[in-house]
């Protein structure tokens, strides 16, 4: 009888989902899975968050530099912005790879919980090994499958427990369809910012008016793709107004060593730095901005932009048949209306996007205006805190299965 009451408690003991210590041998740990740059950053705030609220997590990661200084403990890095640059064909074998590894991985530590991060593409063969094994899963970022690939919407039911929206209309989206939803605000919107602070920073950028920030993209490809045209319409822009100003922004410096590549001689008045994205859009008076979560961080400044996302006809063709959103840039899709000019998908030369930031740089009416409604779309934010929330969810689905 001492006997199995003995083997109860040892079996108790291991379904006990209070985490803590190495996950190795049946000890419960949570699993992150971000396969981008802009992942690795989704996750990070969450990671310490979590650890904070329960010391002695064990936290593994697929991911990148920032989930492991969070604290993830880090089984593979594949969140370096080169993985982007691979072919279609390269990224669906990287990605067999991948979910091979992770599932002989998975035979050595039990997981309580799977948090993939974006990417669905990657994440969402790994989260059918997931459900496999009995594990709660929890998508950080909601596949947008409200604007293309619709046909995903069963997978995406089978395979989570919770999807975590980073954009205000998704939960009522999702939950409408059968997917449990929960919108948690936005890491680029839901943010302190010191204004006085960003201001002192930006001293030692560039003079000159007016003063136009460049961000050409985070991922290689579409850094190479966008790159030539902004160089044009920033040289016809010279030619109009003599003191302009720009900034190119790197993201990182393999961004950087491309952009070097593009441009031998920078014009005059052009100059590039890395990083310091905030500090660029703080001392701009204008941005042109590839599409991307960067076009958030404008937003949350309140200041002016124009979109753009150049493409081949191909993919120009494939964009206007499959896409069900009325736009692309998110400050447009969260307004439901074009509040920020778009050119995307674009196959078009630099004249229209001139023509665009020309009523900017001659009418402040028009900076103002834009000004204002970017301010509506952040109200759609507000009292957020995105890494609290996901982090509360996330240990009330571990221990009861449900939000």
């Amino acid at each position: 009888m001492a006997k199995v009451d003995k083997d109860k408690k040892k079996a108790a003991k291991e379904q006990d989902p209070k985490p803590g210590g190495a996950a190795k041998k049946g000890r419960a740990a949570i699993l992150f899975t971000a396969f981008e740059p802009s992942g690795d950053a989704l996750a990070a705030p969450i990671i310490t968050e979590l650890l904070k609220k329960v010391p002695g997590l064990k936290i593994y990661a697929w991911g990148g530099p920032l989930m492991e200084a969070a604290g993830a403990t880090m089984v593979e890095r594949t969140c370096e912005g080169s993985a982007m640059g691979l072919s279609a064909l390269s990224k669906v074998f990287a990605v067999r790879k991948q979910v091979s590894r992770i599932k002989r991985w998975m035979k050595e530590y039990r997981i309580l919980a799977h948090v993939p991060v974006d990417s669905p593409a990657a994440n969402f063969p790994i989260c059918k090994i997931m459900r496999k094994k009995g594990v709660r899963i929890i998508h950080l970022v909601a596949p947008q499958i409200w604007a293309w690939g619709r046909w995903r919407l069963r997978k995406l039911r089978k395979n989570t427990d919770l999807v975590l929206c980073v954009l205000p209309f998704e939960e009522q989206w999702f939950g409408d369809r059968g997917v449990p939803a929960r919108f948690i605000g936005h890491p680029a919107i839901n943010r302190s910012i010191d204004p006085e602070q960003l201001r002192e920073h930006t001293h030692g950028l560039p003079q000159g008016s007016p003063r136009l920030a460049i961000f050409p993209g985070s991922r290689p490809q579409e850094v190479k793709m966008n790159l030539p045209l902004i160089l044009k319409v920033y040289l016809e822009l010279q030619g109009r107004y003599s003191g302009l100003s720009g900034l190119i922004v790197a993201a990182d410096e393999e961004i950087a060593k491309i952009v070097h590549k593009k441009v031998k001689v920078f014009p005059t008045g052009l100059s590039m730095i890395r990083g310091m994205h905030e500090e660029a859009i703080c001392w701009a008076d204008m941005s042109i901005a590839v599409s991307g979560t960067i076009t958030m961080h404008i937003a949350r400044q309140r200041k002016a932009m124009v979109g753009i996302y150049k493409t081949d006809v191909l993919t120009w063709i494939l964009g206007k048949l499959f896409l069900r959103t009325k736009f692309i840039l998110l400050p447009n899709i969260i307004a439901d209306r074009e509040i920020v000019p778009e050119f995307a998908p674009y196959i078009g030369g630099p004249g229209p996007i001139i023509r665009s930031l020309s009523e900017f740089f001659s009418d402040s009416k028009n900076v103002a205006n834009q000004s204002e409604e970017l301010q509506r779309v952040c109200y759609r934010f507000a009292n957020k805190r995105p890494a609290e929330e996901a982090t509360t969810l996330i240990i009330r689905i571990i221990k009861t299965g449900h939000m």
